[in-house]
């Protein structure tokens, strides 16, 4: 696994992002962990979130894009750390653009903010972790409108690697199958186990064999086969 990997799965426990215990989530399903990206507060918290963001896209999708759309809500400030973090660590200055949930009709009008998408240009979209795929079934049309564009992919932080509510597959893979471009994450919940299974990490075991137990059973029920 590569370096930044792990240093964001360890960021993620230490920003209280990624938590382990019982949760229900909104599908009812009862989870043996936990994400809530909207723990990211800290001006340093979002320089890094930014820097692993971009470290990825660029593993996956490289230089050749020109912007990244970040949807309402919560892929605003991510769109906008990590054009920073881009410029940063590549040199390369790509736009961010983000949706309104409601139309603006005064002062910066439109459906948009940030920079226009324009004809020609290779969009990459970017959210913190995708469950059902809804956000993308909005955001989609939105760029699409814009004009002659080129969707290269998404990338999202977490890939939880359990099936959609509606199919046997996974909310990337159902986005992938459905529109065509690619879906990846920073990290995958696989990711996660292999680093933190009976690994001490801040004096303690994140991951003991009680709640691997668990975790195994969550996704022999819900996981992607």
């Amino acid at each position: 696994m590569e370096q930044y990997k792990e240093e964001f799965i360890r960021f993620m426990v230490d920003s209280n992002v990624l938590k382990f215990g019982e949760f229900t989530l909104k599908s009812g399903r009862k989870s043996p962990f936990f994400m809530n990206a909207g723990a990211y507060v800290t001006g340093t918290q979002l320089m890094r979130l930014g820097e692993y963001y971009a470290k990825a896209i660029h593993e996956n999708y490289g230089e050749d894009f020109d912007v990244l759309f970040g949807p309402a809500y919560k892929g605003i400030p991510l769109s906008v750390v990590t054009t920073i973090a881009f410029a940063k660590l590549y040199g390369k200055e790509i736009r961010y653009c983000s949706n309104r949930k409601e139309v603006k009709d005064h002062g910066d009008t439109g459906i948009l903010l940030g920079s226009p998408i324009q004809d020609g240009d290779k969009v990459v979209i970017i959210e913190d972790v995708t469950t059902s795929g809804k956000s993308i079934e909005e955001t989609f049309p939105i760029i699409q409108a814009q004009g002659d564009v080129e969707i290269i992919g998404l990338m999202v932080s977490l890939n939880r690697m359990e099936r959609g509510l509606s199919s046997s597959a996974s909310a990337l893979e159902e986005i992938q199958e459905k529109y065509g471009f690619a879906a990846n994450a920073i990290v995958t919940m696989e990711d996660v186990i292999t680093c933190l299974y009976n690994q001490e990490y801040q004096g303690k075991i994140l991951i003991d064999d009680a709640l691997k137990a668990r975790m195994d059973a969550y996704y022999e029920e819900y996981g992607v086969h």
